[in-house]
């Protein structure tokens, strides 16, 4: 069995690749299609995708990642059979509430947050060696990077203060080693 983890964006692939290159994950990259993280929404619009399911063709289960997937994942009828599991691991209702929570301005964010999501609020609010938040991928490498535990405790935190998941939607809190 090998897993397919497929992220919605460029950053929440940044993140999974961080906690996988520093052995945070469940999984290894020995254990996953193509030893990579996929940046792909649906594996029909993905050729890098179907061309390792079919490289492979053995038993997959599939993690989605992202802030809110509400569209369903369509299995093109060549992987039907092959595709186990499909598992949706979500930070609602942005992933830029780790920054928040890593950087203690949860209640902060808390008071406002009926009029600022958390991609606004960690841009006018988040800074790290001088260089503000602008939503880009680099920021995550530089903050997180040198600095997993924090990565870590802020995807734990979340688990423990959100409670709006729906029963299909998981916490990025399972995917992590004990």
């Amino acid at each position: 069995m090998k897993y397919l983890i497929m992220c919605e964006g460029a950053n929440e692939k940044k993140i999974i690749e961080l906690l996988l290159e520093n052995g945070r994950l469940r999984v290894e990259d020995d254990d996953l299609l193509g030893r990579i993280v996929y940046h792909a929404r649906q594996i029909g619009m993905s050729p890098m995708v179907m061309g390792q399911l079919r490289i492979y063709g053995g038993d997959v289960e599939i993690w989605r990642i992202g802030d809110k997937q509400t569209d369903q994942l369509r299995i093109p009828p060549e992987f039907r059979k092959q595709i186990k599991k499909v598992t949706k691991y979500c930070t609602l209702p942005e992933l830029e509430i780790l920054l928040v929570l890593s950087e203690k301005k949860f209640r902060e964010y808390e008071k406002r947050k009926s009029q600022k999501r958390p991609k606004a609020f960690a841009k006018e609010n988040i800074a790290f060696h001088g260089r503000k938040y602008k939503g880009d991928t680099d920021f995550y490498e530089a903050y997180y990077g040198r600095d997993i535990d924090k990565l870590v405790a802020a995807i734990r935190e979340y688990k423990q203060r959100n409670h709006s998941h729906k029963n299909e939607e998981h916490y990025l809190s399972e995917i992590l080693k004990d």
